[in-house]
């Protein structure tokens, strides 16, 4: 065989080689389910609600209010010793492997409660009433579709584990508004001051607390206002709200109702008006409210910037 024929056959080789290895290379995979949360005594949230709620799907008797307490610890140990678990009262893989059932279309529960609880973290804004109809299957569909995820409405084990482990931090923080009411877009706008964020709605759009924390203010220096210090020390100011459901000293969980929006104060139309401090200082909220609006890790409030959200 002539050199110039050899060279020609080893070309081809190589090229045939590129093909197939474009043809056979893997569809890249989605992106890593997320960890089981764990949940123990003092934490509260919307994990915590769920985790309540499958709790009493499974003859346990306790309060749902979202706050890990002595009555949701007793729960979990009775739990654990019934199904062979090491009774510890923490809430981790094991205990989450045999809390969460495979449920679908027309299931009517407390395990229901737990997924539209769960699904809320993500601003579906549904009614938690365990009947799952229309707008849970209409919110099951949409978060699936969105994390690439099979099996059509079927809620299983893998779909549990990323509604749980997801949603900010895994339930430590919430949508401030339900995600239907505004686009994506209208979380990146710049406010026309200093550092803060003005999201428009209708007057008494429901205003849900960002993440756990006490309310120290309910004033009216930004028309109705509340100020809620959250348990790492960062402040949110939600202002010109049209009525508040929470009081000075409450304590709030992660997407607990804290009031409706409104045009009450120096405005000139219905909005949200968001505040982010951190010591004292005002931060761009745009990033973070960006990040729970995707379900995506929440950036820590003091990493967020200073500039460069305002006119």
């Amino acid at each position: 065989m002539s050199t110039s024929i050899r060279r020609t056959a080893g070309w081809l080789a190589a090229v045939l080689l590129s093909l197939a290895g474009v043809l056979v290379a893997p569809i890249a995979a989605r992106a890593a389910t997320p960890a089981w949360p764990t949940l123990s005594s003092g934490m509260s949230g919307a994990n915590v609600a769920s985790a309540q709620f499958l709790l009493r799907h499974h003859g346990q008797s306790l309060t749902v209010d979202g706050a890990f307490t002595s009555g949701t610890t007793a729960a979990v140990l009775s739990f654990q010793s019934a199904n062979n678990l090491p009774a510890d009262g923490v809430i981790g893989p094991l205990t989450w492997g045999r809390l969460v059932v495979t449920l679908d279309v027309g299931a009517n529960n407390n395990a229901v409660r737990a997924l539209q609880t769960a699904l809320n973290k993500y601003g579906y804004g549904l009614t938690v009433d365990g009947a799952w109809g229309a707008a849970t299957t209409t919110a099951v569909t949409d978060y699936k579709a969105s994390r690439g995820l099979t099996g059509g409405t079927t809620v299983g084990a893998t779909t549990w584990q990323w509604l749980l482990g997801g949603g900010g931090g895994g339930g430590l923080y919430a949508p401030v508004i339900d995600r239907s009411v505004l686009p994506r877009s209208e979380y990146d706008d710049p406010h026309h001051d200093y550092p803060a964020l003005d999201l428009p709605t209708d007057t008494g759009t429901t205003t849900y607390a960002i993440t756990a924390g006490t309310v120290g203010y309910a004033g009216g220096s930004c028309g109705y206002g509340i100020g809620i210090t959250a348990d790492d020390g960062t402040y949110y100011l939600y202002c010109h709200l049209s009525s508040r459901v929470v009081a000075a000293g409450a304590r709030v969980s992660p997407g607990q109702v804290i009031g409706y929006t409104g045009a009450t104060g120096n405005v000139t139309g219905p909005h949200l008006h968001l505040e982010v401090r951190v010591g004292g200082a005002n931060r761009c909220p745009q990033q973070l409210l960006l990040a729970i609006y995707d379900g995506t890790s929440v950036p820590a409030p003091a990493t967020l910037p200073t500039t460069g959200c305002f006119y």
